[in-house]
């Protein structure tokens, strides 16, 4: 029987643009009394040191860009005689995986490539199981996976969203169909609420915490340097909708992944950090219409009533 090789795997980072990337780790890094460093996703207990009476070591904070971390992780399984293709999600919501060959000889899939799979909240999928087509060769296999967070299988509720800050009074900056930054279908019906830095973002609707970012300290004009690089949280609902409140301050994050959250509730503070013109707080409800993500029109209460959102011409 003929043995497969896989030549190599590549997993690309979610397909989020400009106010979407991945959730951005915690790593820290200190020094003990017997000069041993260390890392950990958490600073030491108390910074204490190794030897009684030392000084506690200085405890550093190492930032990991967030758009170096996947949402995904490819995995393969040999079998022997096949390899099992699985997705992990990183997540703490859904996700839409796609599967394909960048260069195969000699192999065969189930289902055949390209192939769609939704992976459960920080669980796994088994996307494809390859196998030699023609018994008595060699085969070998190069593959490529992109990810995209929520469901396509998302069924949009009719509800009343509650408005992100907290202020006595809203102001709509860039309504439905902006044209500085309103214009992709995943930002085509967002919002920019007018707020100073450090104004607490509160959750518009009852969710789960499925994604943040709060490394960023950087703002600009640039689209190219800084679309991507916004501080957000992104909030899985029970309809399989999402929604992103980005810009946020850095370390402005005041919840956790996986953290379940209810409306009204404060869960970070509004900044001006990636692509802007200056402090405000960009909220949109999103969907993953199968592997791309559109935004969509939603109704909001503010502080005196129902707000009007312009749309788009």
């Amino acid at each position: 029987m003929g043995r497969i090789r896989p030549i190599a795997i590549a997993t690309l980072l979610a397909l989020l643009g400009a106010s979407g990337l991945v959730a951005a780790a915690k790593v820290y890094r200190w020094t003990d009394s017997n000069g041993v460093t260390h890392y950990g996703d958490r600073p030491p207990a108390g910074a204490t040191s190794a030897k009684p009476g030392a000084a506690a070591p200085k405890v550093q904070r190492v930032r990991i860009p967030p758009e170096s971390q996947p949402i995904s992780a490819m995995r393969v399984e040999n079998e022997g005689s096949r390899h099992l293709v699985w997705a992990d999600n990183k997540l703490a919501g859904p996700i839409e995986v796609r599967l394909r060959f960048e260069r195969s000889r000699n192999i065969t899939s189930e289902p055949a490539l390209p192939a769609r799979a939704t992976v459960p909240a920080s669980g796994s999928a088994l996307v494809a199981v390859l196998t030699i087509a023609e018994a008595g060769g060699g085969g070998e296999f190069r593959l490529q996976m992109d990810s995209l967070p929520g469901t396509p299988s998302a069924r949009p509720k009719d509800v009343e969203y509650q408005a992100p800050l907290r202020q006595r009074s809203v102001r709509i900056d860039q309504g439905y169909g902006g044209e500085f930054s309103h214009t992709d279908p995943q930002n085509l019906h967002a919002v920019d609420f007018a707020a100073s830095v450090g104004t607490p973002v509160l959750a518009a609707r009852d969710g789960v915490v499925m994604q943040v970012a709060s490394d960023y300290d950087k703002s600009g004009l640039s689209r190219e340097r800084y679309a991507g690089r916004a501080n957000f949280i992104r909030i899985a609902h029970d309809d399989g909708t999402m929604a992103l409140y980005a810009h946020l301050k850095s370390d402005g994050v005041l919840v956790r992944v996986g953290q379940r959250v209810r409306a009204g509730q404060q869960i970070g503070l509004s900044g001006n950090t990636g692509y802007t013109t200056g402090p405000h707080l960009h909220f949109v409800v999103q969907v993953n219409r199968g592997m791309r993500l559109e935004s969509m029109p939603f109704r909001m209460r503010g502080p005196a009533g129902p707000l009007k959102i312009t749309r788009p011409r």
